[in-house]
């Protein structure tokens, strides 16, 4: 009993590690880029399956940044990560109507969630370091 205790002890811990290594991995920076290169693509696709292929693989790249751990104000940056994939949702549902200039318009507000959003992360400037915020 003792041997399977230990057993399933040391398996739990092995998950455990591999997770949070794995949380550790993602280089958030990496993906963030190749998340921009996906949305000029769908930005600028010409045509319903160019946009709905840079969607795709845009959606997969913001459900892996949501992988990664945020050191400053996690719940804020996954929030707007969860804001981006639903402007992906809605351009994906356009570009299945064909309609791809309306899905472009509905990307476009993904640039303005990616400066506010970068916001949380830029270190303090010089004067938000000598007079506070």
């Amino acid at each position: 009993m003792r041997l399977v205790f230990t057993l399933f002890l040391s398996a739990f811990i092995g998950m455990v590690s591999v997770q949070a290594s794995a949380q550790q991995s993602i280089d958030l920076e990496a993906v963030m880029k190749k998340m921009g290169h996906s949305y000029k693509q769908a930005v600028k696709a010409e045509d319903q399956g160019q946009m709905l292929m840079a969607l795709d693989e845009l959606q997969t790249l913001v459900e892996q940044a949501k992988q990664a751990r945020f050191n400053k104000e996690p719940e804020q940056s996954l929030q707007g990560l969860d804001k981006v994939l639903e402007q992906i949702s809605l351009a994906r549902t356009l570009a299945k109507n064909n309609e791809l200039a309306e899905a472009s318009v509905a990307l476009k507000s993904i640039d303005s969630l990616r400066k506010e959003y970068h916001e949380l992360h830029e270190p303090p400037g010089l004067w938000q370091l000598l007079f506070g915020q």
